[in-house]
């Protein structure tokens, strides 16, 4: 059973439906600050195909953002927030982002190369010293930049091996996950192959903290929240299981004929800086602008960023630095990424004039055929128009 948090494979099989999308190297502008006011220009194709998804008994609600080009945000929203209430979807709620995380692990990574206190091209051992030992398991031979664009060959933790329900309320330390991946041995010798990995990025919290000299999720909150003004976005405490309010509960299905039991509220500390952020739709959105403007990296570490390997996602998906790159049905490419945590899938994105969309719904163990609209209705909203 692939990790929850893991936005490249499906837990049958099908690879990475999860993805996000992607986008050409081409330098975004930065909307004026003035103009990024919510107006009323619903996209009614992508309401009514947001309307079309909750009508499946097993996805209970949707929410989506949309950032246009000129900073405008219009917010969408279908089905309900509590099966049992019927209550209203709240607008832009809260949601996990699960994997679309490591964005922002990978911008803390990249930040402190920029800073020259990381290497990209340097082994971890230089960083972590006698840490990443395992069977057949060479820290002088894995790359900080492997561990980015996973071709490192370290896989997942074996925690989720039974679902989240056994260890919904355990915490776990960083180490311990990735003592667990270590104890699996490589899927495959560093930089030979492509397999997503929620281990590598474990690991990649690990260096960063070790490197700064202060907790990982101080780094995300300091040099990205806070500095793009992002009041919507948050990284749990230890020991936080909850969701800030307003939010839809997160599903999951618990047996053959489709009950749903509410899993909105477990302890996020089994992804950590692989799926931990909980944040809105619009504020997903925002930090994409950030981050394709350059307010969070300099012009050489996003260039890096952007550099992709092929991958066994999709057809013509390739990962970058934290970033998928995905060519969109239009013609046109956008970058971004996905998550899978229990009880939420979202897709989250931006193009290449500056357009970014972030679509959620609230179950993430859904049919392949479920996905893949979804993923339909994620590229239809990145090359609307309107």
């Amino acid at each position: 059973m692939s990790h929850p948090f893991a936005t490249a494979t499906r837990r049958r099989g099908a690879a990475a439906l999860t993805a996000l999308v992607a986008l050409t190297g081409l330098a975004l502008t930065a909307p004026p600050e003035a103009e990024a006011a919510t107006v009323a220009t619903h996209d009614r194709a992508l309401q009514r195909s947001l309307e079309g998804l909750v009508r499946n008994p097993a996805v209970p609600a949707a929410l989506a953002s949309v950032r246009d080009k000129h900073g405008r945000v219009t917010n969408y929203t279908a089905g309900v927030a509590d099966i049992r209430t019927r209550a209203k979807v709240p607008t832009d709620g809260y949601v996990r982002i699960a994997s679309s995380t490591k964005m922002f692990t990978a911008v803390v990574v990249l930040q402190l190369a920029g800073e020259g206190r990381i290497e990209l091209d340097e082994s971890v051992e230089t960083y972590l010293p006698g840490v990443v030992r395992g069977k057949d398991i060479d820290a002088e031979k894995i790359t900080v930049r492997q561990l980015l664009q996973h071709t490192s060959g370290l896989q997942s933790n074996t925690f989720m091996d039974k679902g989240i329900l056994p260890i919904r309320d355990r915490y776990f330390d960083a180490r311990e996950l990735l003592d667990s991946t270590l104890a699996q041995g490589p899927a495959f010798a560093p930089g030979t192959d492509w397999d997503y990995s929620n281990g590598g990025y474990v690991l990649l919290g690990l260096i960063a903290q070790k490197v700064a000299g202060r907790p990982f999720a101080e780094l995300v909150t300091t040099r990205i929240i806070n500095r793009l003004g992002l009041s919507e976005t948050y990284y749990p405490g230890p020991g936080d299981r909850t969701i800030r309010q307003p939010h839809a509960k997160g599903y999951l299905p618990v047996d053959e004929d489709g009950k749903l039991l509410d899993i909105t509220e477990f302890d996020p500390s089994i992804a950590g800086a692989a799926g931990q952020i909980i944040a809105t739709p619009s504020d997903v959105n925002k930090f994409l602008v950030g981050l394709h403007t350059g307010k969070l990296l300099e012009s050489r570490e996003l260039a890096e960023m952007r550099k992709t390997v092929p991958t066994n996602l999709l057809p013509g998906w390739s990962y970058g630095l934290g970033l998928i790159k995905f060519d969109l049905s239009c013609g046109g490419t956008a970058y971004g990424h996905g998550g899978d945590a229990d009880g939420y899938e979202s897709r989250a994105a931006i193009t290449t004039d500056g357009r970014a969309v972030t679509v959620v719904i609230t179950n993430d163990q859904n049919a392949e055929a479920t996905t893949m609209k979804l993923i339909e209705i994620f590229d239809a909203a990145l090359c609307a128009k309107k």
